[in-house]
């Protein structure tokens, strides 16, 4: 019983961490029908200026620096790449896969081989109630995401730009026609998914992760299946996705001894199983909207 417990909580840490990717993953495809495969490399990006500049400027400094470069790096991207962009938003897709490698190289190159720190507050510590034992960083990751997630959806519900927002996912073209600034939603939504990614490193290289790595951008994208499977468009179904691949991850990882041969290695391929098992089912996710055809 207790490692049902202790599996189902990391699970909710982890799917916290994911959904504040997968949110990002969501906000970005909303605004501009595009799929953004950078986004482990803006979260290695903030993670790494948090490594390097926390010794100089504390923590809570460093990860400030850290989420305005992302959100900035991100801007760019968009301004640069994406506003000029063609009509085939796959070709845009393409592009960020092109951003993505080149961002990854040069991080993985000032990276190395080291395992850097990013010098949060947790540090080893751990939380025990009942015969459970849960990192502080897990808890504190849960704290954060939920407080980061509401305050996402209240400027959706009460801000100008979440209107705008929700306009333009709904139709962009009369969005534009009714003068909604589109390019404006555009930048603010990259900004935002990028100070998320920023935040989501710190979590995901905090303890009992050894800390930050060249490969933790790839692990980040783990958090893409969340996105898919919840409905692109979604940003309560990344929430979900995100717990349903935490728990799933979590519990492949704490019964692996249990599966024998066949647990090797599942917690790295279990959020892609599901993700495929659900769209095989439901192709636009558990909660995409579906499109009206006129026939």
């Amino acid at each position: 019983m207790t490692t049902l417990v202790e599996v189902l909580l990391t699970g909710l840490s982890l799917g916290s961490v994911y959904a504040l990717i997968a949110v990002g993953f969501v906000v970005i495809f909303r605004a501009c029908g595009v799929m953004n495969f950078a986004h482990g490399s803006l979260l290695l990006f903030g993670g790494y200026l948090t490594a390097v500049l926390h010794e100089p400027l504390g923590f809570l400094a460093a990860l400030a620096a850290a989420v305005l470069a992302a959100a900035a790096l991100a801007g760019l991207i968009e301004l640069l790449l994406m506003r000029r962009r063609p009509t085939e938003t796959h070709v845009l897709a393409i592009v960020t896969i092109g951003v993505d490698i080149l961002l990854l190289t040069e991080l993985a190159r000032r990276i190395g081989p080291d395992v850097l720190d990013l010098g949060d507050p947790w540090g080893a510590g751990v939380v025990s109630a009942g015969g459970v034992t849960v990192a502080q960083s897990r808890v504190a990751s849960v704290v954060v995401a939920a407080a980061l997630v509401s305050l996402l959806f209240a400027a959706f519900r009460w801000s100008r730009w979440g209107l705008a927002m929700r306009a333009a996912a709904a139709d962009r073209e009369a969005a534009s026609l009714m003068g909604l600034r589109l390019g404006r939603v555009r930048l603010i939504a990259w900004c935002v998914a990028g100070a998320l990614a920023a935040v989501a490193a710190v979590f995901l290289a905090a303890f009992p992760t050894p800390g930050l790595d060249r490969a933790t951008g790839e692990i980040a994208l783990r958090a893409f299946p969340a996105a898919v499977l919840g409905g692109m468009d979604s940003v309560p179904g990344a929430l979900v996705g995100s717990v349903l691949i935490g728990v799933t991850q979590a519990a492949a990882a704490g019964y692996q001894r249990s599966l024998g041969t066949l647990g090797e290695g599942l917690s790295d391929v279990a959020p892609y199983l599901v993700m495929i098992i659900v769209l095989l089912i439901r192709p636009r996710g558990l909660f995409g909207t579906r499109e009206a055809v006129r026939v």
